[in-house]
């Protein structure tokens, strides 16, 4: 038989999807899954001809691929992946590629490449965004790790990516862990989105009353223009769903709780730890905790009391205002994520393009958006932007719509209902355009308590204070 072109560890619906993916680009595909049921389940469900070769064993698998040998991993992060990384260290001859394709820590992608180099293997850090039809039809695929590498997997990754409307939407993105820190800010920016549809949905329904049927169709004429993108497109569709056995909408039965899977705290964390203010993601991750004290929030609603309900005497002014609000915090979720990924570029040295990471996230992934096309553009015409909203559309769009964003705040603080996605992002732009921050008071309360020293306005140096006759 003919060495394969590729080995698949894992079939779950991620996995299979991108088996199926790859044997319809043409490559011969090798799985394997360590439950041998499900591999044969697998096989089972094949079409006659498919290119799909199932494999039992890990030593089955690696003695069929073709030189250099290329294997993805699809397992669960953490120590699934370490311990099959560990095993096919083992068998594999220097020169062969692991790719991990899961959601796997930055920290942890270092550290099985520190390993791995020292047999001469390489582990190639690669984030894959779309879910299931995305990795049936064509993910966003963010590789990162060695540059001697990537040549030998990039025909495959390209060819079963998305393509998007300037090419495939995959390119080695750097060295070390950049895959995996890029698709993690990726989701940091999914979970700031998704605060921001979910604050506009609850002042839709709480703060103005409307029937979940019409706030299908306000959401659906939003999905236009810049504020079109997959995750505003996927909320009339979930709105609209009813229950069988009730006929009431099924988004009223949903518990609200939020569960997360961790990226969005990483992001937070490593922002806290580089120094660079990703609060509007920091913010969903803490409205998702807070939304899994269940038990606790409804013994809170009965003891603390709230505003009045207030007469909406102008919904269609509100309405506007709610667009306005949910456009600019769109604009924010993406400056700071991309701001994050400069200044961690920066940090590790991954030398990112933020162009091409634009261009790759315009086809396949969840946080598509048509806002992509001239953040791309942005970074390719300046590089070495600060900041989005420095530039045009996003200059435009905060100057025309900040108006609007502050008046729904107002709303929703009078009705009493949280929006701290949005918020944060309101107070981020604020903080950033303000020519003076009362941080003084804050560096001069260091000082008094810690001998922290300060700078002067009038004089260069660092200054500390007797604060003692206070």
């Amino acid at each position: 038989m003919k060495p394969n072109d590729l080995g698949i560890i894992g079939l779950g619906v991620m996995g299979r999807s991108l088996v199926l993916n790859a044997a319809e680009k043409g490559f011969s595909v090798a799985v394997y899954n360590r439950t041998e049921a499900r591999t044969r389940d697998f096989a089972k469900s094949l079409p006659a001809g498919t290119s799909v070769f199932p494999v039992f064993s890990l030593e089955e698998l690696v003695e069929c691929l073709s030189v250099p040998k290329r294997i993805l991993l699809m397992v669960k992060s953490g120590d699934p992946t370490d311990a099959f990384i560990e095993q096919l260290l083992q068998m594999l001859a220097p020169g062969s590629i692991i790719m991990d394709g899961g959601n796997a820590h930055f920290a942890d992608t270092e550290r099985r490449q520190a390993r791995a180099s020292e047999r001469g293997v390489y582990v190639m850090g690669v984030g894959i965004s779309g879910g299931e039809s995305g990795a049936r039809l064509g993910p966003s695929i963010m590789p990162g790790g060695s540059g001697a590498a990537y040549p030998d997997v990039a025909n495959i990754l390209e060819s079963i990516a998305a393509q998007g409307p300037h090419g495939p939407c995959c390119v080695h993105l750097g060295p070390g862990s950049s895959g995996h820190y890029v698709k993690m800010v990726h989701n940091g920016i999914e979970y700031a989105l998704m605060e921001s549809l979910a604050e506009s949905y609850d002042i839709m329904q709480r703060g103005l009353g409307m029937p979940i049927a019409l706030i299908a169709d306000v959401f659906e004429t939003w999905n236009q223009g810049l504020l079109q993108s997959y995750l505003l497109e996927i909320v009339p569709p979930i709105l609209r769903r009813t229950d069988p056995a009730t006929g009431a909408p099924l988004i009223d039965l949903i518990v609200d709780e939020a569960a997360q899977k961790g990226t969005g705290a990483w992001t937070a964390k490593s922002a806290l730890d580089i120094g660079s203010p990703s609060s509007s993601i920091s913010a969903a991750v803490f409205s998702r905790l807070i939304s899994s004290l269940k038990s606790e929030r409804q013994e809170a609603a009965k003891l603390l009391t709230g505003p009045v309900p207030i007469d909406v005497h102008d919904t269609e002014q509100v309405l506007k205002d709610l667009r306005s609000a949910l456009l600019v915090s769109t604009v924010i979720a993406y400056t700071q994520g991309f701001r994050q990924l400069k200044d961690a570029s920066r940090e590790k040295g991954y030398g990112l393009s933020l162009g091409e990471v634009a261009r790759i996230w315009t086809a396949g992934c969840i946080i598509r958006s048509a806002l992509l096309a001239p953040i791309g553009d942005a970074f390719g015409a300046q590089p070495d932007l600060k900041m989005l909203l420095a530039v045009d559309p996003f200059r435009t769009i905060w100057s025309e719509h900040h108006g609007g964003f502050r008046r729904l705040l107002a709303f929703a603080r009078r009705a009493g209902i949280p929006v701290p996605g949005m918020s944060s992002s309101l107070d981020f732009v604020d903080a950033y355009r303000a020519d003076r921050l009362p941080a003084n008071l804050t560096q001069a309360q260091r000082d008094f308590f810690g001998a922290h020293t300060y700078r002067r306005t009038d004089r260069a140096g660092t200054h500390h204070t007797d604060w003692g006759d206070a």
